[in-house]
């Protein structure tokens, strides 16, 4: 029976395993932090509707699956607690913790045993959100947020709140995390506190009992868990109150590099109980020892204009006079402190005439005209000259016609009281003249200010210190006396009948056209950018009614507000920004004028100005370093004389470093100090002399790929004198351009040696480089050398390529030549060598024995152990190798040394290299002697 009932029953349960397990669609659950078991509402269950089958009714497991936070499966599982009834628990595999997550989401399954114990063909539920929370327990204390409380109150009054304290717990819950009470745990101090941490006084305050008061205070949160630390409260009692700026620091000093610091950290206004409503402060650094506006890096316009992105092919109508650009020899200059050139106008005949040549590259309607203006010129008039009252005339910066096709157009730049105006002619034989005027106080202020002009007609934009100005069109119809018809442009003055008139005075610098496209605002704005100025540290901190505005330079900051508290604090928020990596050293004048308006204006509080001066000290200066050249380079003589030379530095390699920590938050990063001697420089120019006498330029001259110069946007002069490669870019740049530098001979040139410097710098020079002295040497073959034509340069060197070449460390030798020495005349000059050398041998050696004679005569019956020489112990030793530095003068040098008297030492010029006879003889008392 047993036999035939199994297998039907089993047949039975594989056909009754018909329906899915269910469970509830979801689940909310808790968990006690520190604790694995999950307490489920609803609880659990899974149910079966095979039950009470075996196996098919049966609930075998519960499986986990990730849940939105991907990781519910990782950290709980659930188990199976009774198969028949489907009940389950859900856990955590490790303690969970609420401060690093309070909320898992994840989702559980259940699935049956199947149609027998192998759990073949068993069936799943579908899938349930599970929702724990975990509990939080009060495992953390309370921390204050400072150690150390200060506060200062004037003596004789009570106040709400002197200073407030705070600290922090780090559970999770509000329960646990919440302070509920702070407590001074010093006795009989005169104070209180809330429990929101606000201090106060009990009873008025006075200085003569009690200066300082010292106290602690103790915090607990909500779980009744006391601080870990208690905190230190001090409280400064003032004398009688004096309204004004306290905590004024009149020396700042600011170290390069460290980014933005704050002016005034502890700065704050006392007005002693008098009702302000309106508080207004200005905060004014002057700059103007820079040069114009303020610190750009010490670099020249034209690098400045490379650093910023400006499209090229700007025209210099002011450049430096030359040879080459003569038009600016006549105007005075003035120094400058910015590395560039500045040209004073006197108003009359002081013009610049700029050449034909040059006005006829700057055709069309549309160009950017930039230049640096400063009214008054050297002997800056104060800005009431130049107000409404003044009638003189306009004066005229710059004044231009060109030819455009069949036609000439006409420009002109003028200013005139407090007015800028731009005169422009499209067409000065049909088209109608137009005027576009600006009414600016940057015009008469007697200060630099940058001007950039960028015209596309009909359309003129002007940018001053890189702020947009909307101009106002005006149609002249006066009575305006037409250009001549012929190209010609002006700086200073405007071409009248026979004589300039509208003459400019004042100061003009770095004046450009560019034609073509318009400049980009973004290169306006980087052209003006200041390095250094005023700046406000976090804006979100400004309280309401609190107003902060910052002029375009950087050097006037103004606040303005109605509340004493939000005003100390937005004052102690004041910063100065420095972003040059070296900054200019030097004393920043620094001025605090405060402005009050009180209810009662006739009471008012009226403070006085406030001096004091900023001192940016001296940087560390870079270390540029020249290396991976050697102080020789020795090649064929035919190397040379090819058609590309020999390059002279293929393996430059330039070094710039710093020997402190570079603050990266002052270059625009983030991540504070970086402590390494790798820093992104910017060379702006490099020089290749030769040293000696200039070079000759028919037989020898330096070559540079121009391709590569010209593709960089960099300047070269190449001179007999030097070669000398300008222009702000990358160190990288400079090495690629400083190898392609190539050293040519004509042919047959006799030379043996040329000796050249290579140095480098940034910032217009106020960084140098280490001195890489190099000293060429031309490798001549025996059969040119005896070539009649070469018959003197074989009597002064001689090199044998294949013997020396590893002899002679710190120079580069090529592989044996083709022309080299042919064996047979090798073998007659060795011949002759040591012919010569066994004559200079036997003349030694009498010599020696002459001097020992005359010295035996002398001495008589000397004693045996006085100081003789034996001549058993005489070694002579001959130095075979001479340098190919050195010259063919054996005979003479051999002459030298054997007049030398016999007491005489051997001379401190002589060098090893050198070839001569080293005569060594010991005598008796062991001393050795050198002849």
């Amino acid at each position: 029976h047993q036999k035939i009932l199994f297998p039907c029953l089993k047949k039975i349960q594989k056909i009754s395993n018909k329906h899915k397990p269910w469970i509830e669609t979801e689940y909310q659950g808790i968990v006690m932090e520190n604790d694995n078991t999950v307490l489920l509402n609803p609880p659990l269950f899974a149910l079966d509707k095979d039950a009470p089958l075996h196996y098919a009714g049966e609930i075998c497991g519960f499986r986990v699956h990730n849940g939105p936070s991907g990781s519910g499966s990782v950290q709980f599982e659930a188990v199976v607690l009774d198969r028949s009834t489907g009940e389950g628990l859900v856990r955590s595999k490790e303690p969970l913790d609420c401060e690093s997550q309070r909320e898992h989401s994840f989702t559980i399954q259940a699935y049956d045993c199947g149609e027998g114990p192998d759990g073949v063909n068993s069936k799943k539920s579908h899938k349930a959100t599970v929702h724990v929370r975990v509990n939080d327990v009060n495992e953390f204390s309370p921390v204050f947020v400072e150690r150390r409380y200060e506060a200062s109150v004037p003596e004789g009054r009570l106040f709400d709140r002197i200073v407030r304290v705070e600290a922090l717990d780090a559970d999770c819950s509000p329960q646990y995390s919440q302070i509920c009470f702070y407590d001074i745990i010093t006795p009989n101090v005169p104070f209180a506190i809330d429990n929101d941490g606000n201090i106060k006084n009990t009873e008025p305050l006075d200085s003569k009992r009690e200066r300082v008061y010292t106290f602690w205070v103790t915090a607990f949160d909500c779980g009744k868990n006391r601080a870990q630390a208690d905190a230190q409260v001090v409280v400064t009692v003032k004398p009688s109150c004096k309204p004004g700026w306290i905590g004024w620091t009149k020396r700042v000093e600011y170290t390069p590099g460290s980014g933005s610091i704050p002016l005034f950290p502890s700065l704050h206004l006392e007005t002693c109980e008098e009702t302000v409503w309106n508080i207004q402060a200005t905060v004014e650094l002057q700059t103007g020892h820079i040069g114009k506006g303020c610190d750009r890096d010490s670099y020249s316009d034209r690098s400045v204009r490379r650093l910023c992105g400006a499209v090229r092919g700007e025209v210099d109508l002011l450049p430096p006079p030359s040879p080459a650009a003569n038009w600016t020899s006549a105007l005075p200059t003035l120094p400058s402190s910015d590395s560039s050139l500045v040209f004073s106008f006197n108003g009359s005949n002081h013009v610049a005439v700029v050449p034909d040549s040059v006005v006829s590259a700057l055709t069309g309607d549309h160009f950017t005209l930039q230049l640096w203006m400063r009214r008054g010129g050297a002997n800056i008039q104060p800005a009431a000259t130049q107000t409404r009252g003044n009638r003189k005339e306009e004066e005229t910066i710059v004044c231009s016609t060109v030819k455009n096709d069949d036609s000439f157009s006409h420009y002109s730049l003028s200013v005139h009281g407090c007015r800028l105006s731009l005169f422009y002619w499209p067409d000065v034989s049909a088209a109608r003249p137009v005027k576009f005027l600006w009414k600016l106080e940057q015009v008469c202020d007697s200060e630099w200010h940058h001007l950039s002009l960028s015209v596309q007609f009909p359309s003129v934009t002007l940018y001053v210190d890189g702020v947009t100005f909307d101009p106002a069109l005006i149609h002249d119809n006066g009575a305006i006396p037409n250009p001549a018809a012929r190209q010609r442009m002006f700086i200073g003055a405007c071409w009248g009948e026979n004589l300039y008139v509208g003459g400019y005075h004042g100061l003009l610098s770095g004046v450009t056209v560019r034609p073509g496209s318009v400049e980009p605002h973004s290169v306006v704005e980087c052209l003006y950018a200041c390095r250094e100025g005023l700046d406000f540290g976090d804006l979100e901190t400004l309280g309401s009614g609190m107003k902060v505005h910052v002029n375009p330079s950087q050097s006037v900051l103004v606040l303005e507000g109605d509340d004493i508290e939000s005003f100390n604090r937005a004052v102690q928020q004041v910063t100065y920004r420095n972003s040059l990596r070296f900054a200019t050293p030097g004393v920043r004048p620094l001025k605090l004028t405060t402005s009050l308006r009180c209810f009662n204006e006739e009471s008012c509080l009226s403070l006085k100005q406030l001096e004091g001066y900023l001192v940016v000290l001296q940087p560390d200066a870079p270390q540029i370093s020249l290396s991976g050249v050697g102080p020789h380079l020795a090649r064929p003589a035919p190397e040379f004389e090819g058609s590309r030379g020999v390059p002279l530095f293929p393996e430059l390699r330039i070094v710039c470093s710093l020997s402190h920590a570079v603050n990266t938050a002052a270059q625009g990063m983030e991540g504070g100090a970086l402590m390494s001697d790798a820093v992104a420089h910017t060379l702006d120019g490099c020089e290749v002399q030769p040293l000696g006498e200039e070079l000759n330029p028919e037989r020898e001259e330096l070559l540079v790929d121009m391709d590569v110069v010209r593709e960089r946007g960099l300047e070269i002069i190449n001179t007999t004198a030097y070669i000398a490669i300008t222009g702000a870019e990358s160190i990288s740049v400079y090495e690629d351009v400083l190898r392609s530098v190539r050293y040519r001979l004509a042919k047959g040139s006799a030379r043996f040696e040329r000796r050249f410097r290579l140095s480098c710098s940034e910032m217009n020079g106020r960084y140098t480089s280490n001195e890489l002295t190099l000293e060429v040497n031309f490798l001549h073959s025996l059969d040119s050398l005896y070539h009649p034509s070469h018959l003197l340069a074989s009597q002064q060197q001689f090199l044998h390529p294949s013997h020396h070449a590893g002899e002679l460390s710190g120079h580069t030798l090529p592989n044996p030549h083709r022309n080299s020495v042919v064996p047979g005349a090798a073998t007659v000059i060795i011949m002759v060598c040591v012919g010569f050398l066994v004559v200079m041998v036997i003349l030694g050696v009498f010599r020696i024995r002459s001097i020992h004679r005359r010295g035996e005569g002398a001495r008589g019956g000397a004693k045996e152990g006085s100081s003789q020489w034996d001549d058993s112990a005489l070694t002579i030793i001959i130095n075979p190798m001479e340098s190919y530095e050195s010259r063919m003068g054996i005979s003479a040098d051999t002459e030298a040394e054997g007049e030398e008297d016999e007491e005489g030492a051997e001379s401190p010029d002589d060098t090893s290299d050198d070839q001569r006879i080293i005569i060594k003889k010991e005598g008796r008392d062991g001393n050795a002697r050198r002849y």
